[in-house]
């Protein structure tokens, strides 16, 4: 384990967890309070990308593979997000940073793209307009998950 991993709990010397860690893991938690609705967006967002991409890649792919493709990648993303943020650590908080910095990254590019070129996308994707289908989740989500894991990162 790494050191600002220790594992603290019943079983450890201590016998008590700190004030932010996990019961019994060591690792300081990232959905506590409202970051449990970060869990929960993230999860119907993994459950919507993923689902609405791996119909569209099954039956008809050739029609606008790049829409497709970049929607099973959202999900993808969103499932590395979620992970991170139930996992909990120094190391998990790190890496949600870092995806949720991509994931917005990503949604700005897409979204002006097909705001100024939209033949080059026949199909829309799940950060397609800035997230428009999904009533701006897409934009909203990192940015509220950024502030979030920053603030956690203030109060340590």
């Amino acid at each position: 384990m790494a050191p600002a991993e220790k594992t603290t709990g019943p079983g450890a010397t201590g016998g008590t967890t700190a004030p932010g860690e996990a019961a019994g893991t060591g690792r300081t938690r990232l959905i506590g309070g409202p970051g449990m609705l970060l869990v929960w967006l993230y999860g119907v967002m993994v459950v919507g990308a993923v689902s609405r991409s791996a119909f569209q890649i099954s039956t008809e792919f050739g029609h606008a593979p790049l829409p497709y493709s970049l929607s099973a990648l959202a999900g993808v993303v969103y499932g590395f997000i979620t992970y991170s943020l139930v996992r909990g650590g120094e190391r998990a908080r790190r890496a949600a940073l870092v995806c949720c910095a991509a994931e917005l990254l990503g949604v700005l590019v897409v979204g002006t793209w097909t705001v100024l070129e939209p033949s080059a996308f026949p199909d829309a994707t799940v950060w397609s307009d800035y997230g428009m289908g999904y009533l701006f989740i897409p934009v909203l989500l990192p940015l509220t998950a950024v502030y979030w894991l920053r603030k956690g990162t203030r109060r340590s």
